[in-house]
């Protein structure tokens, strides 16, 4: 099963918005025969893949797939029938697919052909593969990771917001493969207006990622790096009191969206349902901090990824990567779990999960 989830994960960032899947074929002597990943949207299915490549008889054999073999027609037929088919006599699991069309549905059918079926094996890393998709099947939102670089007193940014560089190669080389993962980074308009960022995926063999930009008031550069027309998708949502000749002002290529305010700013958990309309299923943030409080104060952020450099700011007006909460007991805090750590050249990463 972990190779099974080392091969779905080539396909990382092409794939949205179905699952990251791999499959491997093996015999009684735990020999591989073939192997198989959903290699892009639209494409065959995991097990597809190993099936047909498989060059020889299939019957009596056994396939581990990290996600439930579907049972409907979608681009492609059902993988369930297609196990059923070429007479193979097991099928192990990691995970029931959240999407209710399937839903355990798939392993039944198996089940009624007479297939033997494991089930569960590596569930929480199965589950961790794929969070966006399970997401988005259960919530109908996406999946929206908060990025930070920050130093060991937390700050993003000197009080004239100068960030330029927190962290080293290393850590920006990696915040590459994230951005290469996700469906869309955003960030707001001040970020936009100091940094100047481009907000591309620089890996090699990587692809950008939708750019898109909070702005209430339609108050970016039109000519600002990010908004750049290099065949990458670019939105913009805009308070619901723009005006549309401000909007002809943007270049074409621009989908701008009005949103609701929300105490004269953009309303944050409208404007993510919009993004998720617009086919938005992974979302990782590259802002400032009152746009993060704004996410986590909505309980919208599912993941904070910090990369932490060993440097202190030590200045209280500098920038904070979430700021504005105003607590006053400690027990008010927002309440997260670290689930990894990582060293680096000379920073280090910490992933937690938000636990609302």
């Amino acid at each position: 099963m972990k190779r099974c989830i080392n091969l779905a994960k080539k396909s990382a960032g092409r794939v949205s918005p179905n699952p990251l899947v791999g499959a491997i074929i093996f015999d009684d002597d735990f020999k591989v025969i073939s192997e198989g990943r959903h290699e892009y949207y639209g494409g065959n299915h995991a097990e597809r893949n190993a099936i047909l490549t498989a060059q020889e008889d299939l019957r009596g054999k056994s396939i581990i797939v990290n996600l439930e073999p579907c049972c409907h027609y979608g681009k492609t037929p059902p993988c369930a029938d297609l196990i059923i088919e070429r007479g193979i006599k097991r099928v192990i699991s990691g995970m029931v697919d959240p999407n209710p069309i399937v839903a355990g549905k798939g392993l039944e059918r198996l089940k009624s052909a007479g297939i033997e079926v494991i089930q569960g094996v590596l569930e929480e890393e199965c589950l961790e593969l794929n969070k966006f998709f399970v997401k988005n099947q259960t919530k109908k939102l996406p999946y929206i990771t908060i990025k930070t670089a920050v130093t060991l007193d937390g700050k993003i940014a000197t009080r004239s917001n100068k960030s330029k560089w927190i962290t080293d190669e290393t850590s920006r080389a990696e915040v590459q493969k994230l951005r290469n993962s996700y469906d869309a980074i955003l960030t707001g308009s001040g970020t936009i207006k100091y940094d100047n960022p481009s907000l591309t995926c620089r890996m090699k063999g990587g692809r950008n990622p939708v750019r898109v930009v909070l702005d209430t008031n339609l108050s970016t550069d039109e000519s600002s790096k990010v908004y750049t027309d290099d065949g990458t998708r670019v939105i913009i949502i805009a308070g619901e009191k723009v005006s549309n000749s401000r909007i002809k002002e943007y270049p074409s290529h621009i989908e701008i969206e009005k949103c609701k305010l929300k105490n004269n700013k953009i309303d944050i958990s409208t404007a993510v349902k919009i993004l998720y309309e617009k086919g938005l299923r992974s979302i990782m943030t590259e802002c400032g901090g009152l746009l993060n409080k704004s996410i986590i104060e909505e309980k919208l952020a599912d993941e904070l990824i910090q990369f932490i450099a060993p440097k202190l700011l030590g200045d209280t007006k500098a920038k904070s990567f979430a700021e504005g909460f105003d607590r006053n007991e400690i027990n008010e805090c927002n309440k997260l779990k670290i689930v990894s750590t990582k060293v680096l050249k000379q920073d280090i990463i910490v992933n937690s999960k938000f636990n609302y």
